[in-house]
């Protein structure tokens, strides 16, 4: 069982992708598991870092071998990036070395919980998209910070359900919707904080595209195993979506109604 849906893509900058999953390179045991747990995930796009995994560096390259070697689309970040320039500067030199102009753009606005800075994103993001990149960002839930990033372009943004590494899935679920139904064209990927196969299945039902994922697999005891259980709930969380889920109502109502139904009753 997958998360792939051939009649129901997500797309990435024009890019129409199968898979509702992205997943990370990094953290895990080794890089076999890494290539069992990516290819168990049927995940069409992979993340990585130039930080962590130049290819040009030395020892670097069995790794960059085995990611050219799962065929999948490379989605590099600038993780790490604590300025305007240090972000930009890595994103050129990741469009150079791993031949995309698809930019995941990190800038840690505070080291206590890698929140995001939502001023110099929306900086470093109208240079780059200027630039030619296709900019995917990673944001908080705020809705006003996501109006400034699709203003300058962006067709896809990356909130975050909960401080990176956290686990501790949606925190702030009105917040998503508010993005979601303010901006119904735009590609939303849940990134940081999805720590269980329920998470990304609440956010797929709520309307959200994809989930990006690293920590809960790669750090789970097998990783091959979680990376199977949250492409089946994402599935399971869109076929919801798709479906209409039931209204929440303050009442029961009964399963069998009894008006205008037959009644038999036994004569003695």
């Amino acid at each position: 069982m997958s998360n792939k849906k051939c009649d129901d893509p997500v797309t990435i900058y024009g890019t129409q992708l199968q898979s509702r999953l992205l997943i990370g390179s990094a953290l895990y045991p080794s890089p076999q598991i890494m290539k069992n747990a990516i290819q168990a995930s049927g995940a069409q796009v992979v993340t990585l870092s130039l930080s962590r995994q130049n290819p040009q560096a030395n020892g670097g390259q069995d790794f960059w071998q085995l990611i050219q070697s799962l065929g999948l689309h490379l989605l590099p970040n600038t993780a790490g990036c604590h300025t305007v320039n240090e972000a930009v500067n890595m994103a050129k030199m990741s469009r150079e070395l791993f031949q995309t102009d698809w930019i995941k753009l990190e800038l840690v606005g505070d080291d206590y919980n890698l929140q995001p800075d939502p001023i110099a994103l929306v900086k470093a993001t109208e240079i780059l998209i200027k630039d030619g990149f296709k900019v995917l960002p990673y944001c908080t839930d705020d809705l006003v910070i996501a109006r400034h990033l699709v203003d300058l372009g962006c067709e896809v943004l990356m909130p975050w359900g909960s401080p990176i590494g956290t686990g501790k899935g949606l925190l702030n679920p009105y917040a998503l919707q508010s993005i979601r139904d303010r901006f119904p064209e735009i590609t939303l990927i849940v990134d940081s904080g999805v720590g269980k196969p329920s998470h990304a299945t609440q956010a797929l039902e709520m309307g959200i595209d994809a989930i990006l994922l690293n920590t809960a697999v790669a750090h789970a005891n097998n990783p091959v195993l979680m990376a199977q259980a949250f492409a089946k709930g994402i599935e399971a969380g869109r076929d919801a979506y798709l479906a209409g889920l039931m209204t929440e109502r303050s009442t029961a109502s009964p399963s069998t109604p009894t008006i205008d139904s037959p009644f038999w009753h036994q004569h003695s």
